[in-house]
């Protein structure tokens, strides 16, 4: 099997799994909703540190489109095409397909992990802007809290319950598995 091959058959089981995986998501017992997932960023940020940043873009953004189609009741929500748009945008294009610059920091660091950590936090932060400015610019314009809070505060707070716990327990089993899998981490076993 060629490298581009193998590159593209792991891309789509790996892709697969994070779908599953984002499917598989549970709503938590707090009061504001969202739901969270156990890892389906994760099959992302392997692709990105094991085929690079430019693979994992194209990888992040076929994950995105078919975020997209599992989601689309939600694009209908929008009142106009600008606010169609900028949901497909802000939740699903942009928030999934910055996953992929997770292996920027790979090689910047003494100890590989922190560079895997340092990748995880700041794409899901990254992540979590955009759902953030959908939630403050869109959402709370299509349906205003009543806890009366600011658009921005309830954005934050609502976003932040289930992407701090997506961040932790993404970060935790990258942690966890960096080490058994180190090869397949850093794609020694491509060589």
């Amino acid at each position: 099997m060629t490298l581009s091959t193998r590159r593209m058959v792991e891309s789509a089981i790996l892709i697969a799994i994070g779908t599953v995986l984002s499917i598989l998501s549970f709503q938590g017992p707090w009061a504001l909703g969202g739901s969270i997932t156990i890892c389906s960023m994760l099959p992302l940020v392997f692709i990105s540190w094991r085929y690079g940043t430019r693979w994992g873009m194209f990888s992040a953004f076929i994950y995105s489109l078919l975020q997209l189609i599992l989601g689309f009741k939600n694009i209908g929500y929008g009142r106009n095409a600008l606010e169609m748009l900028l949901i497909a945008l802000l939740d699903y294009i942009l928030a999934y397909s910055v996953i992929s610059l997770s292996s920027v920091f790979k090689g910047r660091f003494k100890d590989q992990r922190l560079a895997l950590l340092a990748g995880i936090m700041l794409t899901l932060l990254l992540r979590y802007a955009f759902h953030f400015f959908s939630g403050w610019i869109i959402w709370e314009a299509l349906w205003p809290n009543d806890q009366g809070f600011t658009s921005p505060m309830w954005s934050l707070v609502y976003n932040g319950s289930y992407m701090v716990p997506e961040i932790i327990i993404t970060s935790i089993v990258a942690w966890l598995s960096y080490q058994p899998l180190k090869r397949y981490w850093l794609g020694e076993d491509l060589r």
